[in-house]
């Protein structure tokens, strides 16, 4: 019995490593690489077992649940072209990596002299984008007590950039509580849509600020713009206005006195069909465009 159970276990080991021995297998180093734009990226597939001395090697690029070749035939093809090359046995490495490249990447083996003639592996290739440089809008000037929006955004940067806000060079807290020196600020910073929001501006937030946009490929950081905060003078906008009141209602009431007293003209005396008064010496005066003059027209006397 015990001869006879090793027999079959000697059996079974020898059919188990032929089986292996012409089986196609494949592994790869790394299934999730990632790269920086522009950089180069190894897209690595080994075959551990094969006994086909020629297989077929193809890599298919899969973006959006679509399969579209990149490599077919022993050639470079699709977007591809003049940016990868393989390297021996079928590991496929892409120069200048941009966003588009960000996908899944299938290397797949036939090999038709092994049993187990087929395999494939995935890898799921990210390429990050640094940042560049953010929107940012501040506020000119604030009065105290009032509310205050700064905004930030980017749209380039992959993955999606985090906002972080500086003022006088010095990063502010995304919880107000967790530093004394903003302890007893109202803002509220959300740093994924990059919007610093005080319900209540105090003086001591008044300073230079620029904003952060990061991701793990870099940051880039907007121009620093001044906010200035200031107090509402209550008692003095009541002043002026009443100035201005009173200003323009003397105004007023010294234009009806000069009419009153004749010291302006009426209307009937400023208009174009003025007449001079009519003289006693029987001659007629008229006024002529041209002339600054008066000139007389004879009429005739009886």
């Amino acid at each position: 019995m015990a001869i006879a159970g090793l027999t079959a276990f000697f059996i079974l080991l020898s059919t188990y490593c032929y089986i292996t021995t012409l089986a196609v297998i494949l592994r790869t180093t790394n299934k999730a690489p990632w790269a920086n734009e522009f950089d180069t990226i190894e897209l690595s597939c080994l075959i551990e077992s094969i006994s086909t001395s020629n297989p077929r090697i193809e890599w298919k690029k899969i973006k959006d649940g679509e399969p579209s070749y990149v490599y077919f035939e022993k050639k470079i093809a699709g977007d591809l072209i003049e940016r990868a090359v393989i390297v021996e046995p079928a590991t496929l490495v892409i120069t200048n990596v941009t966003r588009a490249d960000t996908a899944q990447y299938r290397c797949e083996v036939t090999a038709a002299e092994d049993p187990k003639s087929f395999d494939e592996i995935l890898i799921s290739l990210v390429v990050r984008v640094k940042p560049v440089v953010p929107r940012c809008s501040v506020p000119v000037s604030v009065p105290v007590g009032k509310p205050a929006e700064l905004s930030c955004a980017e749209e380039e940067g992959f993955p999606q950039p985090q906002y972080r806000w500086y003022r006088n060079d010095e990063e502010i807290p995304e919880d107000p509580r967790s530093s004394p020196k903003f302890v007893n600020s109202t803002y509220t910073l959300d740093i994924t849509t990059g919007t610093l929001r005080f319900s209540a501006v105090r003086k001591e937030d008044v300073g230079e600020y620029y904003c952060r946009a990061k991701n793990d490929a870099g940051f880039s950081d907007c121009s620093p713009q001044i906010m200035e905060v200031y107090d509402i003078d209550i008692i003095g906008i009541i002043v002026g206005v009443v100035v201005v009141v009173v200003v323009l209602l003397c105004i007023t009431i010294g234009i009806c006195c000069a009419y009153r007293k004749g010291r302006l003209p009426s209307k009937k005396e400023t208009g174009s069909n003025f007449k001079p008064p009519a003289r006693g010496d029987g001659v007629d005066y008229v006024r002529t465009d041209d002339e600054g003059d008066f000139r007389h027209k004879s009429s005739f006397v009886i």
